[in-house]
């Protein structure tokens, strides 16, 4: 199962999320029965892991007036999923997500700034696509790799 939408966040008026807020928290994909000796069985419930996380913004007050007015509108109070850039250990890169909840906020910050912060859910945890961990050692070097051919490969 996978999804896509065409709703994107508007991040040509809007910051990303602060990094000193964010932290992921894949759920369970397992499950598990306990067995007559004792024993567990597990097995994988679903392939397409999400993932929650908490993020927060400072927003200036036009930011939090297009934040609101986004979020009520375009995302139906928070019902909508979106694509929206965040920046995990595999970069910044687009996820599909939606929030968990109306987001808190506006909470003042330094005087002129607005702070908001949210519990969103990314469709799917941000890891490497399926059959690279077969191969860490091209993981493990990837940054030698990246350079190698940066610097190193001739230009056209």
């Amino acid at each position: 199962m996978d999804i896509t939408t065409n709703i994107d966040y508007p991040s040509d008026y809007l910051p990303c999320p602060l990094k000193d807020s964010f932290g992921l928290k894949p759920v369970s994909p397992l499950k598990t029965t306990q067995m007559s000796t004792g024993r567990r069985r597990q097995r994988r419930a679903y392939t397409f892991v999400p993932t929650e996380t908490s993020i927060a913004w400072i927003f200036t007050d036009a930011q939090a007036q297009v934040f609101d007015a986004w979020f009520r509108d375009v995302l139906n109070d928070g019902v909508a999923w979106f694509n929206m850039p965040l920046l995990t250990p595999l970069g910044e890169k687009g996820y599909v997500c939606r929030f968990m909840d109306i987001p808190e906020g506006p909470t003042p910050e330094g005087g002129m700034y607005w702070r908001y912060s949210a519990k969103i859910e990314l469709f799917e945890r941000p890891i490497l696509p399926p059959g690279w961990g077969y191969y860490p050692e091209l993981i493990a070097g990837s940054s030698i790799i990246d350079i190698a051919l940066n610097r190193e490969w001739p230009k056209s």
